[in-house]
């Protein structure tokens, strides 16, 4: 993996931060620590991250807040950290279009794992024309990470396109939710983990599903999900 990637981490604890950044530092990453939405926005106007570390306590704009608005103007990837016992905010920050997830108090091999599978996803690999999928009247470049219908980009995020990605190169097949955190994230989630479940939702958002009766990602009760769309290579 490229040693120079760049990671924000947006984090107002003295000690979680300094000792973030210095662990992340020794991995190789470059890290800029800030505590509050006001850096955040000061750094992504210079540079933009390869990824962003995003608490969900912070002082004046909140985790939640400043993910929505970045997924108003970049599909940068987000690790959202929360508490662990906060559900309700992990759905939500998911829902809003986080990457991942990881509660505190954490383990640094943990955070480091979840980041370097994250990377994974979203650095694309030498481009090409040839590794290209087409479903429906989408087509997906699957070295570019692109979604188009017609010339229209599909903005999705690297968790979000994973999942496509499993999707599409398994169609016809129930997948249940512990196969497709395999395929999409490495078993990197909890096991009660949402995940799943929420970026379905949101990938069914972005290609123009009807939630209430989807025609290309449909539930299969009891079982999980199946892609039902004819895949061409």
């Amino acid at each position: 993996m490229n040693t120079a990637l760049r990671i924000i981490m947006v984090e107002d604890d003295p000690e979680i931060g300094p000792l973030t950044q210095d662990r992340l530092s020794q991995e190789g990453f470059d890290v800029a620590l800030t505590p509050d939405s006001s850096g955040l926005d000061r750094l992504m106007a210079h540079q933009k991250p390869d990824l962003i570390i995003l608490d969900l306590m912070l002082p004046g704009e909140d985790g939640l807040s400043i993910c929505r608005r970045l997924r108003a103007i970049t599909n940068v990837p987000i690790l959202m950290l929360t508490a662990r016992t906060d559900e309700i905010d992990r759905v939500v920050g998911l829902e809003l279009g986080a990457d991942d997830y990881l509660g505190k108090p954490f383990a640094m091999r943990e955070l480091i794992a979840r980041l370097r599978a994250i990377l994974r996803r979203s650095q694309p690999n030498s481009p090409h024309e040839g590794a290209s999928l087409h479903f429906a009247d989408f087509d997906v470049n699957l070295d570019r990470m692109e979604v188009k219908k017609g010339a229209t980009d599909i903005g999705l995020t690297s968790g979000e396109f994973a999942l496509l990605r499993a999707f599409a190169e398994n169609p016809g097949r129930v997948l249940s939710r512990d196969q497709l955190m395999d395929l999409s994230q490495g078993r990197l989630a909890d096991s009660f983990d949402r995940t799943v479940d929420v970026q379905i939702s949101r990938l069914r958002t972005k290609l123009g599903e009807n939630p209430r009766d989807p025609r290309i990602i449909k539930t299969v009760r009891n079982a999980g999900y199946i892609f039902t769309a004819e895949v061409r290579r």
